[in-house]
């Protein structure tokens, strides 16, 4: 028998993790014993011991749900050995000193922690920081959001809400403000007020005054007495107007980011008013933040049809095949927001609907629609695609463009008179490479369009409808059987959002009975009668993709330079030329000269004008050819619009 010393050194700073009593299987003890003879064989058998040791924690783990990250064990010179330890010693060879792997070392508390009895897998505390708390949009979207979320349980339970604003409030007077917006959901019964409470009991008022470097300062103190000494993560939310953003910004990054977990900063949209503008804000935040803990947000982006663009396509055979200029004739945006005092505010202020809506929304929901299959679900790899669309995207011209503004019904003489800002927008966007070339996005966004607004509770929401039309049929054998125009067979796929969520497909079929006619006629999938759920806000959408670090509904710095590099020379074109927006009706649907774009590239949009335009219309269809495919595609609109209300 070999002769072994119990006495072995073993290093103070050794800590291992805890194992099981019988800590090697009868194979690693004979490997030991074997295996005396040789220095070189016997370290080849002791990371054999470690590997099958590894590989039955790891089953272990599998087998009875143990921790990912057990305690650890911190051994000391003065420190008994346990029983397994000593096993490893009699089981040594003479003069041999076991090599234990570094991944079994840690840094973690040591036992002394544990036995005071304080925890050492405490989870990271989150603080969330709503710069510019008493503003509309913390008061009406991002603290009733956070509540939705804390309700649902996506929040940890030692969260901290702090509200930072120029007022002097207390803790309780912010508290009266933010309860007075919140409400539980149709599908949050169960301890509404209870969780209400709870929540109101986590939020905090910070009074950063008029010097936000010392105001942040003491939000930092704040934060640190809610999180302790533990691992802490916190968020941002910064709205605020764009005048105050840099400076806000600079002073939240050198006095209020925590050094014990990461920090994320949400910035609220316009992203600039330019392409140089844009440039300048990007580079003072990159200065003082990296680019992943930046998040760029637009609301519109967290809706679900947003989402079900890449689940209809990556998810169904039937769909990804189809998905280019082949069998894709043209695609349609269509946005209308309500007409209410915050949109008057933005489009007459100094943004206008291109850069509040276009250079966003709109261009982000091309770029997800468009783009190649990406590596991975990974935030980045989908925005790596997304930038590549942008980039793709045809410069613009005014001949592409039309732009509108509203007018107040009630007042004859028109309203914002003054003024050239545009609230109404279309354009036909294109996308130069090969899976899109010649295929035209049209886009229509503004305010008040009469199809796509709708009422609830008395509140006018905003409503998105993205349609893909397809090809005719080549050679379609049934062509006479079709009605007098063949546009109105063509096969189409709608999205449309909420409050009228719905997947459409329609598709032509034969009419019951005896004969041959053939009809067009919707596939369905109204999301009100499938789904008995209340659709959760944007915002809880958004502000849950940032908990959890997910980037891709997100604008990355380069996909925000893509953007503005498309939009910048047309919005000095416009600038230069003083182009006049055409007036429309509040509650009509947009100005005639988005018809005039449809009938030069092809295509109508999928609602209609008044039918008394056309009447004045026609009146001059002898002048000019486009006039009449305009009145043509308008007629066919509205009977359209008319056979999908009768259904």
């Amino acid at each position: 028998m070999v002769s072994v010393s119990s006495s072995i050194a073993r290093p103070s700073s050794l800590r291992l993790h805890p194992l099981p009593a019988t800590r090697f299987p009868p194979v690693a003890s004979k490997c030991f014993f074997h295996c005396a003879a040789s220095g070189t064989t016997t370290r080849v058998c002791e990371l054999k011991i470690w590997m099958l040791e590894r590989l039955k924690w790891q089953k272990n783990i599998r087998t009875h749900g143990w921790e990912k990250k057990p305690r650890m064990l911190q051994v000391q010179d003065s420190v008994e050995e346990t029983t397994s330890n000593s096993e490893v010693a009699e089981s040594s060879p003479p003069n041999v000193q076991p090599i234990i792997p570094k991944v079994l070392e840690c840094s973690t508390e040591s036992s002394s922690s544990s036995a005071s009895g304080n925890s050492v897998d405490r989870a990271p505390s989150l603080c969330i920081a709503v710069v510019g708390a008493t503003g509309e949009l913390a008061r009406n979207k991002i603290f009733p959001a956070l509540f939705a979320l804390y309700y649902s349980g996506f929040l940890p339970e030692n969260v901290g809400i702090f509200g930072y604003s120029r007022k002097d409030l207390s803790d309780e007077d912010l508290r009266n403000i933010v309860a007075a917006t919140l409400t539980c959901r149709v599908d949050h019964h169960e301890n509404c007020g209870d969780k209400l409470d709870a929540f109101l009991d986590r939020t905090y008022h910070i009074n950063g005054g008029f010097n936000n470097k010392d105001g942040m300062k003491k939000l930092n103190r704040r934060m640190e007495q809610i999180e302790g000494e533990h691992e802490a993560n916190r968020i941002f939310y910064l709205s605020v107007p764009q005048e105050a953003l840099l400076d806000v910004s600079v002073s939240l990054a050198d006095n209020s980011q925590t050094k014990r977990g990461w920090n994320r900063i949400i910035i609220e949209k316009p992203f600039g008013f330019d392409a140089l503008s844009s440039y300048k804000l990007t580079q003072c935040f990159l200065s003082k933040f990296q680019e992943k803990q930046l998040y760029r947000i637009d609301h519109r982006l967290g809706k679900d049809l947003i989402e079900n663009i890449t689940v209809l396509r990556f998810s169904n055979l039937v769909f990804e095949p189809l998905w280019s200029r082949t069998y894709i004739k043209n695609v349609q945006v269509i946005l209308s927001e309500e007409c209410g005092m915050e949109a008057q505010g933005r489009y007459f202020g100094h943004y206008g609907v291109i850069r509040d809506i276009v250079h966003s929304h709109i261009l982000q929901t091309i770029a997800l629609f468009a783009m190649e299959p990406p590596v991975s679900l990974d935030g980045e790899d989908i925005r790596n695609e997304k930038v590549k669309v942008l980039r793709s995207i045809r410069k613009l011209n005014l001949n592409d463009v039309v732009l509108g503004q509203y007018k107040n019904s009630a007042d004859k003489s028109g309203c914002y008179m003054n003024s050239l800002m545009p609230t109404f927008f279309a354009a036909a966007l294109y996308i130069d490479n090969a899976r899109w070339d010649g295929v035209p996005f049209l886009v229509k966004t503004g305010v008040g369009l009469i199809k796509h607004r709708q009422m609830i509770a008395g509140l006018l929401l905003d409503q998105v409808e993205i349609r893909i039309q397809f090809h005719h049929v080549p050679g379609n054998l049934y062509r006479e059987r079709i009605s007098h125009n063949i546009d109105l067979t063509t096969n189409e796929l709608i999205l449309r959002d909420q409050p009228d969520e719905a997947i459409l497909l329609k598709v032509n079929n034969k009419v019951p009975g005896l004969g041959l006619q053939l009809d067009a006629s919707e596939l369905n999938l109204l999301y009100r009668d499938k789904y008995d759920v209340e659709v959760p806000d944007s915002y809880e959408h958004l502000l849950l993709d940032v908990i959890d670090g997910d980037t891709h509904l997100f604008m990355r710095s380069d996909e925000l330079e893509a953007a503005w590099n498309i939009l910048t020379p047309i919005l000095d074109k416009i600038e230069e030329n003083k182009v006049v927006p055409e007036l429309y009706e509040t509650g009509g649907r947009g100005p005639v000269g988005a018809y005039y774009l449809g009938a030069n590239h092809g295509n109508a949009f999928s609602s209609g004008i008044n039918f008394e335009v056309i009447l004045e219309l026609t009146k001059f269809e002898s002048s000019s050819p486009n006039l009449v495919l305009a009145v043509s595609l308008m007629n066919a609109s509205r009977i359209e619009d008319d056979s999908s209300s009768s259904r």
